[in-house]
């Protein structure tokens, strides 16, 4: 089947991106999806390809100024959600949603609601949110996104159509990887390792040396910590996360462009709150984003080490820091990496509860210095 160039984007969801484009081509488009399947799969990247379809006059070329906006995050009828609360979605958040939906689209003829992390509504906001799920203007178009269906409270789940997404294989990314970005298979590797294997992260990360430079600065630490006393350790987490947050600086500058925009387009015939509001929101996860990555980093590098030990080099994904990988996997136990692994999901589960940063990267470092310290 022929497809344009935002349905390409969807890799190895040729089932997915064909039922996709049918209904918009069709006008069959359901008011409200689930998809549902495993990180990297695609599901944010077919929201947004639908909203191309939906909102380009050639039904998604993927090039236009309209493509490119609604690709980049920045169509003002393209609303992408996380949970405002430590685990869940606040009512009062669900309650602004439910506000903004009544609200005409600015420039496209829908508006669309990529809500990401489905399975974080609790019984109070998800409550809020059935009448406009189930019945939204006809202009307006929700996607829920979540890993699992199970896990989307079943009163969410029923009032959607649900689309399930398969795994992405590896070799199928990293060859999209080494083909759009022109990068190594053990950079695209790295760079797969580095975002979650989520192919749109890492074509982002492959082109921004800053990031590219965050991601070495990490492993940099990795190998230095047995060394560091700690002071070394928290200033190099420091050191890191300031890296990690650089491209805040790239989206502040993008949503200032954005908001001038807006505020030509519209005059003082609408509020802008809504979209500042939304940029603070994008801000936040930005800097989670960059946090997520070291992280990941710290995560695919102990990873490396169990794998080698267990004589695997094959699976290594950080290829160009073999050797030093391959020091510490001569010492280290499965059972010693398994630790240090356990660290990093520490590190995580303290994140989303909305532990700073700082203090949870820390203390990961420190747990991780012990065991590589002692990797029996």
């Amino acid at each position: 089947m022929e497809r344009s160039c935002v349905w390409d984007d969807l890799i190895a969801q040729k089932r997915v991106a064909d039922f996709l484009k049918q209904a918009a081509t069709t006008g069959t488009v359901s008011h409200a999806y689930l998809f549902v399947g495993p990180t990297g799969a695609g599901k944010k990247t077919a929201a947004r390809a639908l909203a191309c379809a939906l909102f380009c006059d050639d039904g998604g070329c993927g090039v236009c100024s309209i493509c490119r906006r609604v690709r980049n995050g920045l169509h003002p009828d393209v609303h992408i959600l996380q949970p405002a609360g430590a685990a869940t979605y606040m009512v009062e958040q669900i309650r602004e949603v439910i506000h903004d939906v009544s609200l005409r689209p600015v420039q496209a003829t829908h508006k669309i609601y990529i809500i990401e992390e489905a399975d974080r509504f609790n019984a109070e906001s998800a409550n809020a949110f059935l009448k406009t799920l189930e019945e939204p203007p006809d202009d307006v178009l929700i996607v829920l996104l979540s890993r699992t269906f199970d896990a989307v409270i079943p009163t969410i789940a029923s009032r959607c159509q649900v689309v399930r997404f398969r795994p992405v294989p590896e070799s199928a990314a990293l060859g999209v990887l080494v083909q759009r970005s022109g990068a190594t298979l053990n950079e695209a590797k790295a760079a797969l390792a580095a975002s979650d294997g989520v192919v749109s992260r890492a074509l982002d990360f492959l082109a921004s040396p800053v990031r590219r430079q965050t991601r070495n600065a990490t492993v940099e630490l990795l190998k230095r910590l047995p060394l560091m006393d700690g002071h070394d350790v928290l200033l190099g987490a420091r050191q890191v996360l300031s890296e990690a947050k650089a491209p805040v600086e790239l989206l502040k500058t993008a949503q200032a462009g954005e908001l001038a925009e807006r505020k030509e387009l519209l005059g003082k015939k609408q509020s802008t709150k809504p979209l500042e509001e939304r940029h603070k929101r994008e801000l936040t996860a930005r800097e989670r984003e960059g946090v997520t990555e070291v992280l990941s980093v710290t995560e695919s590098w102990l990873r490396d080490c169990l794998v080698m030990s267990g004589w695997a080099p094959e699976l290594v994904a950080n290829a160009d820091d073999a050797d030093a990988i391959a020091e510490v996997a001569a010492v280290m136990t499965p059972r010693a990496a398994v630790r240090a692994l356990e660290s990093v999901t520490r590190a995580r589960s303290r994140i989303s509860y909305n532990v700073s940063p700082q203090l949870a990267v820390e203390a990961m470092l420190f747990d991780i210095q012990e065991v590589l310290r002692c990797p029996r």
